[in-house]
């Protein structure tokens, strides 16, 4: 049976009008109140009958993009270039790109999802690494479900493919059926290549800062840097996890200096995170390249101003968000499978140089 407004509002124990007023954010309401509101939303999967524009078609003319923090240049080059190509074009309605900014919390991007679909959104693009949860994912493909359902386009770019359990023993996984295409990064190859180039100049003390353990994109970078040093027959190095920020690079690589002083390579989870390394470094007297390589990941517009150059793998942000945005507007067939996966280049420059330990 479907929900009403009534039973929204009886769940969150207040009024029909204050539901209106939370769902149509038109009225200061409490953050308490209205976090139970929405939870009693999502509970009950209340849909809002949207606009009359709205209602004589499956979808509104809305996009959402959702991104783990828009002043970080990997989630703003992405937003920027699927948001070029979300557009009605000739003969075509016009959309309007909305950027979701759930700084990483995975409640937040639920709400979005939540919110996303009440404004019946004709598609959603969801960028950058998941949350390694099980619950969140079945919760996330849950909403997807329920978007795809009523007729919205999905895209995952620069994530792994969502997957759900399999329905019956020995069925493992599947790729989750709402999604209609998604754009992985080969963040583990990219990694990989990384590490070969360190170790083709003799370096074998290695120390590496990782970004948050919960995140995909942490732990496949992880495992190509192990995977090179493994097929090299050599120990791994120090390592330490933090935040994708320029503080966590700083305060990581001063730890791994206090773990293992002799390093002669620090690889970090992204150029972010590099140029906080190379700050530590510098502050303790080293010099980059020759007492400690420095090298990151993404080749963020910055990188090559950096001094000396970061050494990096380059990913295609904005040609993966331009093609997301395609995909999400139906002007690009999706791939075979409905998975594509980017590979990134290894750019190699003044950061890095042969060992001299």
């Amino acid at each position: 049976m479907t929900a009403t407004l009534a039973d929204v509002a009886a769940r969150a124990r207040v009024s029909p009008a204050t539901v209106s007023r939370v769902l149509n954010g038109n009225y200061p309401v409490a953050a308490a109140t209205r976090e139970r509101v929405l939870r009693a939303v999502d509970e009950l999967d209340y849909v809002l009958n949207g606009p009359a524009s709205s209602l004589a078609a499956a979808t509104s003319d809305l996009v959402g993009i959702l991104v783990n923090d828009i002043a970080d240049p990997f989630f703003g080059i992405m937003a920027g270039a699927a948001q070029s190509e979300i557009g009605g074009g000739p003969g075509a309605r016009e959309k309007l790109a909305v950027v979701c900014n759930t700084g990483g919390s995975p409640e937040r991007e639920l709400t979005y999802l939540t919110l996303l679909q009440r404004q019946r959104a004709a598609a959603v693009i969801l960028t950058g690494g998941a949350l390694e949860d099980p619950g969140h994912a079945a919760a996330v493909a849950a909403k997807l479900g329920r978007l795809a359902e009523a007729g919205a386009r999905i895209v995952l770019c620069g994530r792994p493919p969502l997957v759900l359990s399999g329905a019956g023993a020995g069925s493992g996984v599947r790729p989750a059926g709402p999604v209609a295409a998604t754009l992985t990064f080969d963040n583990r190859g990219g990694s990989r290549r990384l590490t070969e180039h360190l170790l083709a100049l003799g370096h074998r003390r290695i120390g590496y800062v990782a970004g948050p353990e919960e995140r995909t994109t942490t732990r496949h970078r992880v495992e190509g840097h192990l995977a090179a040093l493994a097929a090299a027959g050599v120990a791994p190095g120090p390592l330490v996890h933090g935040s994708y920020d320029r503080r966590s690079g700083y305060d990581a690589t001063l730890e791994l200096l206090r773990l293992d002083p002799s390093l002669t390579a620090v690889v970090a989870a992204n150029d972010t995170v590099a140029l906080g390394a190379c700050a530590a470094l510098r502050d303790r007297g080293l010099a980059i390249p020759d007492d400690v390589s420095v090298a990151g990941f993404d080749d963020l517009p910055f990188s090559t101003d950096a001094v000396p150059a970061l050494t990096t793998v380059r990913l295609p942000l904005y040609e993966a968000g331009a093609r997301a945005g395609r995909l999400a507007m139906g002007k690009e067939p999706v791939p075979p499978g409905g998975i594509a996966t980017v590979h990134g280049e290894l750019m190699v420059r003044g950061s890095t140089g042969r060992t001299r330990a």
